[in-house]
């Protein structure tokens, strides 16, 4: 085994029909892994695509927002056949207000989606891969917002500045139980979530600004960090929260 071949590993990817998880579902498959999609919506082109790399693909269908939904999740992936190798918590929401408007509603269901729905499925997925002897790698899709404040989102702020704050609590407790725990960091992509920032012209050409790489990312850029934080070369690393922002954190 190479240090970044996946070859007879399950890959569990959240949010895998579109954008991010999409990409990285795709390629964890190319790396030779195979995956479980996990989302609300249809996920053919996603399957169809890691099909073509010669991986198998598991749909399940679940509201992550939805209470138990963890331990449901693991379960039915166990029960399709997959092992706990490694879990991508991609799935996201977010919902765009000045603080001072922004609703009780919108709080809890990007909290809800965000944050709490991915402690309880890292709680799920560890506590098998641990009580089944199994070593397992945990990725968690950070944001910037996981370093820097930004503006109109504040429920999406307080969500991934937790989440960076939990991957380094489970990082600390799950490292010498065999369980990696780690997080991805994008920088602004080309996704359905950054749709209204895109078409604001004048935000758009603040944001091209500040990056030095001079572009947006794509989902596809997700795809190397993820790779290397789900394969052996990064065994011994735990709890980092891994930038992939075209050098926005380095202004």
């Amino acid at each position: 085994m190479t240090l970044f071949d996946l070859s007879g590993r399950f890959a569990i990817v959240t949010g895998a029909n579109t954008g991010i998880g999409r990409a990285i579902a795709v390629g964890l498959a190319r790396a030779g892994a195979d995956i479980v999609g996990v989302g609300r919506s249809p996920m053919g082109e996603t399957e169809a695509d890691v099909t073509a790399c010669g991986q198998k693909f598991i749909a399940v269908t679940a509201d992550l927002s939805a209470p138990g939904i963890g331990d449901k999740v693991i379960a039915e992936a166990l029960d399709a056949g997959a092992s706990l190798d490694i879990l991508v918590n991609n799935a996201g929401i977010i919902r765009r207000a000045d603080a001072l408007e922004f609703t009780e509603a919108d709080w809890d269901a990007v909290l809800d989606t965000n944050l709490k729905s991915v402690f309880f499925l890292c709680q799920a997925f560890a506590k098998a891969a641990i009580a089944a002897g199994r070593p397992a790698k945990i990725i968690n899709i950070a944001s910037l917002l996981s370093f820097q404040g930004g503006i109109r989102v504040p429920s999406y702020t307080a969500a991934k500045s937790g989440l960076a704050g939990l991957t380094k609590l489970l990082a600390n407790e799950w490292a010498a139980r065999g369980v990696n725990v780690n997080a991805i960091a994008p920088g602004y992509v080309e996704t359905n979530n950054t749709v209204a920032l895109r078409a604001d012209a004048e935000r758009n050409a603040d944001i091209l600004k500040r990056i030095p790489a001079g572009r947006w990312a794509r989902p596809d850029d997700m795809v190397g960090a993820a790779v290397f934080l789900a394969a052996p070369a990064s065994d011994y690393v735990h709890g980092t929260i891994l930038p992939v922002d075209g050098g926005w954190l380095a202004r």
